[in-house]
Order: structure tokens, then C-alpha cells, then sequence
């Protein structure tokens, strides 16, 4: 069970939504590349310094996502039974991200777009996507009782990313018109 978030965390999280919004927005409106942190900070109505706080970079913006959501995936992952195929509790995890991202529609495509524009926020989604591939692995070595750098677990990682990856992209490609998790179960 989480703990309740305290005053001082709630006002973080707040900020930290608060320089998403403009910074989403402004790139939208100006670019990514129009955009400076300045700008983002007036928008958010924070300090530039206070930008760096919460992010690191410009791209980790657009990206902000990708973190809850990998947790999201690790923690689905420990839920599965234990004797549930290793490729099924992979497929049923993913699937729980996907309704999130269907239900979140209009923010993903913005999102995407941004990063199907920006070179830097590609090569940035594709270091996270690394680390992905990574924590997956590792929670499904762990699952099978084998270590994170066996062949097996990392190979199950490697091609449940990829096809929720091409599930994402097929997806935006068509104008979000099928359901992410439909397409997403076909795998």
C-alpha cells in the first residue's frame, strides 16, 4: 500500500505537472527547438534553475510519462500468477499500459508528435526505451528464477518492446481509430 502524499509532495507533483503543461504546450505552438527553457519557466511561472529541478533536459518533458509507466509495467508483472506463461504475463502487463494510453489518447498523440519531430526527444525515447528492455528483463528473470543477463528473459523483453512499440506506432499512424489494447493483444 503507498503512502499518502504530503503537502510538500503534492505541491512537487503540482510544479512539476504545472512545467509539463506549458512546456507541452509551447512546443506545440513554437516547436521544440523554438522553445527555450526560459520560456517554459515564464509560462510555468518558475524559476529556469527551478526547470532543472524536476528535468533535466527538454526532451525528459516530452518523456516524463515513461517512467510511471514502466513501474506500471514491473509492478502488473509481479502481479501476474506465478504459473502464467512468461510471454502471457508479459502480453497481460503490457495490456494494462495500453488502456492507459487509450484512455489517454489526445496527451499520446501530442506527445508523439512532439517526438516524431524532434531528433533529440527520438534518440532520448530510445535511451529510455534501453532501460526499458532492462527493468522488463530483469523482472522476468526474476519471475523464472534465472538471472537478468540470461539470453531468455532478455529475448522475451526485447520482442514484447518491439511489439507494443509497432502496436504504438501503427496506432498513431491510423489516427488512433482501433484500440490500442486490440492491437496489442494481437502479438
Amino acid at each position: 500500500m503507498t503512502e499518502p502524499i504530503g503537502l510538500r509532495g503534492r505541491k512537487k507533483l503540482q510544479t512539476r505537472r504545472r512545467i509539463e503543461a506549458a512546456a507541452l504546450e509551447l512546443f506545440g505552438r513554437d516547436g521544440f527547438d523554438g522553445t527555450t527553457v526560459e520560456a517554459v519557466a515564464a509560462a510555468a511561472d518558475i524559476a529556469p534553475r527551478t526547470f532543472f529541478y524536476y528535468f533535466s533536459a527538454k526532451e525528459d518533458v516530452v518523456l516524463a510519462d515513461y517512467a510511471g509507466r514502466l513501474q506500471r509495467i514491473v509492478d502488473q508483472l509481479g502481479q501476474r500468477p506465478d504459473d502464467e506463461p512468461p510471454w502471457e504475463a508479459l502480453k497481460a502487463s503490457f495490456l494494462v499500459v495500453a488502456a492507459d494510453y487509450d484512455s489517454e489518447r489526445q496527451e499520446i498523440i501530442r506527445r508523439f508528435r512532439i517526438m516524431a519531430a524532434t531528433p533529440s526527444v527520438y534518440a532520448r525515447s530510445l535511451q529510455l526505451q534501453a532501460g526499458w528492455e532492462d527493468a522488463v528483463a530483469a523482472a522476468l528473470a526474476e519471475r523464472m528464477g534465472c538471472q537478468p543477463t540470461d539470453l531468455y528473459p532478455r529475448l522475451l523483453a526485447s520482442c514484447a518492446l518491439s511489439a507494443v512499440r509497432s502496436s504504438l506506432q501503427h496506432w498513431i499512424a491510423t489516427g488512433l481509430e482501433s484500440s490500442l489494447p486490440k492491437l496489442v493483444e494481437g502479438c
